[in-house]
């Protein structure tokens, strides 16, 4: 069997109120759940108050592998409900030298920037050569 948490929409029409719930994936989302392990309430301007959860249970059934929904992950993490996971720099072998393709497009675009540096330049040139024609 298994596990999901996710959000089971409550309350009346557009006033949407959620609650956590643990639920088997085959049931549907608002029908039978194994256990409730707190309410969202979005509408709440405190947001202390947005979000009341049994945060035991809820590492009970992460540790037992319940499936966390993409909605209830990123609730947790905005409400700040489980300390981050540090972020481990993941060893990346690669190309560490450049290739040869890479320095032609470096150069490339190094030639179209220098081109279009002297064009602005001969066109500052044009305008003040024409600007005393004007004022004569």
């Amino acid at each position: 069997m298994s596990v999901a948490i996710r959000l089971r929409r409550t309350g009346r029409k557009n006033l949407p109120c959620f609650r956590i719930t643990v639920t088997d994936t085959r049931f549907p989302r608002d029908g039978r759940s194994l256990e409730t392990l707190g309410l969202y309430d979005p509408l709440r301007k405190d947001p202390a108050q947005q979000l009341t959860l049994d945060q035991e249970r809820t590492q009970h059934w992460i540790d037992h592998g319940a499936r966390v929904s993409d909605i209830v992950q990123s609730i947790f993490k905005r409400m700040g409900v489980f300390p981050p996971k540090p972020k481990v720099k993941r060893e990346r072998p690669g190309r560490k030298t450049k290739t040869a393709t890479h320095n032609r497009k470096v150069a490339a675009k190094t030639a179209r920037v220098e081109a279009k540096k002297v064009r602005a330049a001969q066109r500052k040139a044009a305008k003040k050569a024409a600007a005393p024609a004007e004022k004569a």
